[in-house]
């Protein structure tokens, strides 16, 4: 992971809309000392700092994408970008907000990780996790990028739950998300190229996020869960 050079990230900037939903469904739950795990680039760390907290931690391991990271966060104060894996040593019982936004599934012992997390959160702290969902879904792209594993709602819960969390809510999300990559990425062994994350961001993440604003979907792309001690 130290050498994840993240060019599905590179594309995903462009996911505006995407990332702000993403955004929209954890707000509530962001505060005080944040640990955003693997934050890539900056590109989501910068959205985070557009909210409340008072000081943002953001790890990433990778020697190719931190250099990234600090250049996207260089100016604010409120951010400490941290070369590295995260480890409950540099902050036990210290967060009241982790989370692991395209993550858990690049970590291949997912319950030690979540230890870690109900280690570090401070009482009344959050864990605010999202993922892929569907392991039929898994496809070359996933193993090129280093997903494990794509997660359903039961795996998902058990992986947190494991770790002495207590679920506060666990939803699928992008429903309408399934059938494009099951085509683009599982069957036909493509790649994600910004120019089609560009045009899905634009028409489709509208609609489905009006659509399961109404309707909780049985099912969907990808998984987000909020937990918290018990």
């Amino acid at each position: 992971m130290d050498r994840y050079v993240g060019k599905d990230l590179e594309a995903m900037c462009v996911a505006k809309n995407y990332n702000e939903w993403i955004f929209a469904e954890f707000s509530r739950y962001i505060r005080g000392n944040v640990a955003e795990v693997g934050a890539g680039s900056g590109n989501f760390s910068k959205r985070l700092l557009q909210s409340n907290l008072e000081k943002l931690y953001a790890f990433e391991p990778s020697n190719d994408m931190f250099p990234l990271l600090e250049a996207s966060t260089r100016g604010d104060k409120r951010v400490e970008a941290i070369h590295g894996f995260f480890d409950v040593e540099q902050g036990r019982d210290t967060f009241d907000t982790i989370l692991y936004i395209n993550v858990l599934e690049h970590v291949e012992d997912d319950v030690a990780e979540m230890k870690k997390v109900r280690e570090s959160l401070c009482p009344g702290g959050h864990l605010l996790v999202f993922v892929p969902a569907l392991p039929f879904l898994y496809s070359n792209f996933d193993k090129q990028i280093g997903h494990f594993r794509r997660y359903t709602k039961t795996s998902l819960v058990s992986v947190v739950e494991q770790a002495g969390l207590t679920i506060v809510k666990v939803r699928y999300f992008d429903c309408l998300g399934i059938l494009p990559w099951y085509l683009h990425f599982t069957l036909l062994k493509n790649t994600l190229k910004a120019n089609n994350v560009s045009l899905y961001d634009k028409y489709a993440i509208p609609l489905n996020r009006f659509c399961e604003s109404l309707l909780t979907p049985p099912i969907g792309k990808n998984l987000l869960l909020v937990a918290k001690p018990k």
